[in-house]
This record gives structure tokens, C-alpha cells and sequence, in this order.
């Protein structure tokens, strides 16, 4: 049986997909201050476009505009799959929270060094 906490975390989840899915049908992009302010990529520069291709279901696309949440993507996906044929969530340890938000600040760093323009969107 789903928890309250649970049930409030799915109707989030749910939302935020109705909102990108809105978006897009709306052709509503969001412009990355970060960006514009500092002309570097941050980790979530090249969504709006992403979300875009895999709508296209052009999945090299979509790695080419931010592999790093494309592959946040994935795991989203799992780990929703094994909630659901668990019936329940599954705690996610905090350590495992801090490699992921590492990976994000290298991967930002990574995209604006020349050397790795390829991760760039």
C-alpha cells in the first residue's frame, strides 16, 4: 500500500510530466539565465532541446543535447519500474544522491573545456 508521502511524491512526478509534455505541445522553451549570463553550459543547458528528440524519438540527438540528465532520465525510468512491480518505493541513500550531484558538477566543468565540446548542446 502507498504512503501519503509516496502518493504526494507520485502526483508530483506526474505533474511535472504533464507540464514538459504541455510545454512542448505549446512550443514553450525555457531560456538558461545561467547561460546567458555567463555564456558557460550548466547541467541542465540543452533539456528543452532533448526532451524535443526523444518526443522525435531521436535518441542520438537527445544524448547530444545533455547526456548526463538524458542518462538521469534512464535511471528515472528504472527506478520507477521496480516501484511499481514492488508496489512500493524504494529509498534512495544519500550517498548515492552526492555521486549523482558530483557527476553533475564535472560534467558541467567537462562541457565548457574546448578538449570536450562534443558534451556541449
Amino acid at each position: 500500500m502507498l504512503k501519503h508521502k509516496n502518493i504526494k511524491e507520485c502526483i508530483i512526478l506526474i505533474t511535472f510530466f504533464l507540464i514538459v509534455i504541455s510545454m512542448y505541445y505549446l512550443n514553450i522553451s525555457i531560456p538558461c539565465l545561467f547561460h546567458k549570463i555567463t555564456k558557460l553550459y550548466c547541467p541542465g543547458c540543452g533539456v528543452t532541446r532533448m526532451i524535443d528528440a526523444l518526443f522525435h524519438f531521436n535518441i542520438y540527438k537527445a544524448i547530444s543535447y545533455n547526456a548526463y540528465v538524458f542518462s538521469l532520465l534512464i535511471l528515472l525510468v528504472i527506478y520507477l519500474i521496480i516501484c511499481l512491480i514492488k508496489r512500493s518505493f524504494i529509498t534512495i541513500n544519500n550517498k548515492i544522491i552526492y555521486v549523482l550531484i558530483i557527476i553533475g558538477i564535472v560534467f558541467s566543468i567537462l562541457r565548457n573545456i574546448p578538449k570536450f565540446s562534443f558534451l556541449a548542446p
